[in-house]
């Protein structure tokens, strides 16, 4: 596991994403020497040729993303599979067009863009499935060793289990209740917590991972101890769970673990640079969303009687209320006999107009005007109801804390979950809250709104 932006990615994800930059550059590259056999340097060197393939490479890279192939990468079917590539290429011819409005001098000649994308159209499918295969072996994968069967345990263990591409092997496990099949069996019992040192030598894992089931049960600590000092590698579920994830773990949290933390991330440098970044960054958004916005203001006047803008009270820091703004995408009397209610898939109270902002994300706009005043920033935990609030936190434990920094227009918890009405959906809502408000950072800022970006365009999780 590699560390950038405050998250944790598999090796073998940014080592597949490096090979295949690597292959998309040399594609284009064969395609210049191929079908400029005179000089084709003066190209490359002189005439920018290395520069305009590689934002040709790097458009196709982001269509592969925008496809979910760094996400899920193991080959399952290989006509989607090349569909899939089909459809990065074609980004990258679309915005080739695009470049050649402004300047065609930089856009790379038409039989090099056609002869490359040929050539990567092929190699690219015929690489993923050999690295799917065969390439995750050479990073070896560490082999871990559960002590405990906690329900954290249960679950990080399936989780490595279904994710190789994390280079985590998990052996078994030790427990004094060795009588439960766990998994259905995938991760055998290897004995008692007192046959640690026995399992150790035996079959030598590269990483202890503890997690009891009873909070009575005392680890061995003298023991993990000295396999600590003989170089195996001891960590408590909770943090592998916390890079596996990128969230916290709610039921295995403890207020120590966060009071002792030396890189909590809220510190007053950390949030004044985040307020300030933030303030720029909607100025500049609502000077290029204007024509936009008064687009949607204009469709949803005359869409359906009622004021444009849809102002709602809002828990913020510290728990205190404010107004947010959006623009308003259902009836004018949604709530008038109901009160305050979750939305709902296919919620009936939404407009037409409103169903479709909704999906573009377009009714959120308005919120760039909070940012200005200072209530909200553009990335943080989205903000909640003071109706719900109050029940939400009697219910859920550290609810409250997610309060500490100023709500977002968008946030961990949105890009990475789906729209839930549940508490269940909350709790791992929160969970991701809680994940960044550890790891508060510009760097995780500028990460999630490169992938509210996707989110955006592929309109996934609007409800």
């Amino acid at each position: 596991m590699v560390r950038f932006f405050r998250v944790f990615f598999p090796a073998s994800v940014l080592a597949l994403l490096v090979s295949e930059a690597a292959i998309l550059f040399f594609c284009f590259l064969a395609a210049t020497y191929l079908l400029i056999p005179a000089d084709p340097w003066i190209f490359l060197a002189y005439e920018g040729g290395f520069g305009r393939i590689a934002v040709v490479a790097v458009t196709i890279l982001l269509g592969i993303y925008m496809n979910d192939l760094y996400t899920n990468f193991r080959v399952r079917s290989q006509l989607l599979l090349i569909q899939q590539i089909c459809l990065a290429i074609g980004a990258a011819f679309l915005f080739q067009a695009l470049i050649s409005y402004s300047n065609r001098d930089w856009i790379v000649p038409r039989w090099i863009m056609i002869t490359g994308s040929f050539f990567s159209l092929i190699a690219v499918p015929v690489w993923r499935v050999f690295y799917s295969e065969i390439g995750l072996r050479a990073f070896g994968r560490q082999r871990v060793l559960f002590l405990g069967t906690a329900p954290i345990v249960l679950e990080l263990a399936n989780h490595l289990l279904r994710h190789p591409e994390f280079g985590y092997m998990p052996m078994g496990y030790l427990d004094n209740n060795c009588s439960a099949k766990l998994l259905g069996g995938e991760l055998p019992c290897l004995g008692v917590t007192a046959d640690l040192r026995n399992v150790i030598d035996d079959l030598k894992p590269d990483r202890i991972v503890t997690g009891l089931a009873e909070r009575r049960e005392r680890l061995p600590v003298y023991e993990l101890l000295e396999i600590r000092l003989a170089g195996i590698q001891v960590q408590e579920a909770a943090t592998m769970y916390e890079a596996a994830f990128g969230r916290v773990c709610s039921r295995e949290l403890r207020p120590s673990q966060l009071v002792y933390s030396e890189h909590l991330g809220p510190g007053p440098r950390k949030l004044l640079i985040q307020e300030v970044f933030s303030f720029f960054l909607a100025v500049v958004a609502l000077v290029i969303a204007a024509p936009v916005m008064i687009i949607v203001a204009l469709l949803v006047k005359f869409s359906s009687p009622g004021p444009v803008l849809y102002r709602q009270t809002r828990t913020g820091l510290n728990g205190k209320p404010f107004t947010l703004y959006k623009f308003r995408s259902m009836r004018a009397d949604a709530e008038a006999k109901t009160g305050a209610v979750w939305a709902r898939p296919d919620d009936p109270r939404v407009t037409t107009v409103g169903r479709w902002i909704r999906k573009l994300r377009l009714d959120e706009l308005p919120q760039l005007l909070n940012v200005l005043r200072g209530e909200m920033v553009i990335v943080g935990p989205r903000p909640e109801r003071p109706e719900f609030v109050k029940t939400l936190v009697e219910k859920i434990p550290y609810y409250q804390q997610r309060h500490c920094v100023k709500p977002g227009i968008t946030g961990w918890a949105q890009v990475n979950h789906k729209y839930g009405d549940t508490i269940e959906d909350t709790i791992i809502k929160l969970e991701y809250d809680l994940y960044y408000i550890k790891n508060l950072d510009l760097s995780l800022d500028l990460y999630i709104m490169f992938q509210t970006a996707k989110v955006m365009l592929l309109s996934r999780g609007a409800h």
